[in-house]
């Protein structure tokens, strides 16, 4: 098993020409720089939960086109998988050996059977087991980054962030995070470890007071605030005002999607996800969309109340 880079020496800038940096970075957990465009695995395995399968070999080039774009945060979880496919195993074919630099997040708390029906929520000694399972299947002896992700509302209680707490205490993981949060469950995270990210859902088609809150929150934390189906997740909304600004720019929905997501504050990092070589270049291009009053006073009219979803 191969030491990730990040357990014995901090990575180097990433050079600020590359696509993916036009943003601005991000430090996770202080320590961690990272391109505040990312992408998401999750559609790497199979186009939904359930399929179809994705093409390993697109999705490896898919990998590998990001890391090229100036990519340096993947967010992944052993419970992204169709049928014989998962994230991790791409992730690792593609990328191992890691280049220095480059952050992998994953998440604990879910799983699924081999025929796709989710399972009861983890209690301690399954999540234990998963971060082990993540670090098998990552090839490395050191996540950069794992997230509790709570179902509904199942807390950090009963163990369960004390069990990451004390991996991280081991070092076998570097820092941790909460998912599907309320701020509730982030404060009881919190009095048992420090977090360094929050992954929540938020797109100008899923925002509410609650979601502006913790946006705020993390901010002022210096918590990355990581939004999770940031294109609303069925793609990028279709509402007169996105196609307004859009028009505006020259760019798609999707891209302007992104942008506002990027614009809201500093902390927040976009992990888009997709299976298709010319999605990735087109999202990883939002970067680069510079937003103005007319059009947040636009995309602000889109917000809507949005109920989470499941994993």
């Amino acid at each position: 098993m191969t030491k990730h880079a990040h357990a014995s020496h901090d990575p180097g800038p990433v050079p600020g020409s590359l696509p993916a940096t036009a943003a601005g970075r991000f430090a996770i957990g202080g320590d961690l720089p990272v391109a505040r465009m990312g992408f998401g695995a999750m559609r790497l395995p199979g186009r939904t939960w359930e399929g179809p399968a994705g093409d390993p070999e697109t999705a490896v080039a898919v990998l590998r086109r990001a890391v090229e774009l100036g990519v340096d945060h993947i967010d992944t979880a052993a419970f992204y998988f169709y049928e014989d496919l998962s994230a991790n195993a791409l992730i690792c074919r593609a990328l191992h050996p890691y280049r220095d630099g480059l952050v992998i997040a994953t998440k604990v708390g879910p799983d699924r059977s081999p025929d796709h029906a989710w399972l009861a929520p983890a209690g301690p000694a399954k999540i234990r087991a998963d971060v082990h399972r993540n670090l098998r299947e990552l090839g490395v002896d050191q996540l950069d980054l794992v997230y509790l992700r709570f179902l509904g509302q199942d807390g950090p209680g009963e163990g369960r962030f004390e069990a990451l707490a004390a991996l991280r205490e081991q070092g076998l993981v570097r820092h941790l995070g909460v998912s599907n949060a309320t701020a509730g469950q982030l404060a009881e995270a919190q009095r048992i470890a420090p977090v360094a990210a929050v992954q929540n859902r938020f797109s100008p088609a899923s925002r509410d007071a609650e979601a502006d809150a913790m946006v705020e929150r993390c901010a002022r934390q210096g918590i990355a605030f990581v939004p999770y189906f940031p294109l609303g997740g069925v793609g990028a909304p279709d509402a007169a005002a996105l196609r307004r600004v859009a028009d505006r720019h020259g760019a798609s929905a999707a891209q302007v999607t992104l942008a506002w997501s990027l614009s809201v504050s500093p902390a927040v990092l976009a992990i888009p996800g997709t299976s298709s070589l010319a999605h990735l270049e087109e999202n990883v291009a939002a970067a680069a969309l510079t937003l103005g009053a007319d059009d947040l006073a636009d995309l602000a009219d889109r917000s809507a109340r949005s109920p989470r979803s499941a994993p």
